[in-house]
């Protein structure tokens, strides 16, 4: 079977959210995700993405942000929302495997 390639992004600010006071910020997020999800699945299918919502052109989702409606850092696989704020590698990895990715062994 022919994996495709997923892509996981990742939108946040060097400034932490109001609401994520206690939470890692945007840029440790995206790292310890890149970290986590290569130990488990490799990174051969995956490629990562850094948003910064201060500094890119406004999309859909950095509207939300701004807005208020969505917290960052806010993670993304293949276009739907897999965390917020404080997101779960458990969810991050159901989006993963329902993309065709399955953890390496050993």
């Amino acid at each position: 079977m022919n994996k495709e390639n997923v892509t996981i992004t990742v939108y946040g600010a060097d400034q932490r959210c109001a609401s994520c006071v206690n939470a890692p910020g945007s840029k440790e997020t995206y790292e310890w995700l890149q970290a986590a999800i290569g130990r488990k699945y490799g990174n051969e299918e995956i490629t990562y993405r850094y948003i910064d919502i201060f500094t890119a052109e406004e999309d859909e989702y950095t509207e939300k942000i701004m807005e208020d409606e969505l917290f960052y850092p806010l993670v993304l696989v293949e276009g739907e929302i897999a965390g917020e704020g404080d997101p779960r590698l458990k969810s991050v990895y159901q989006h993963l495997e329902k993309h065709g990715l399955s953890a390496q062994e050993g």
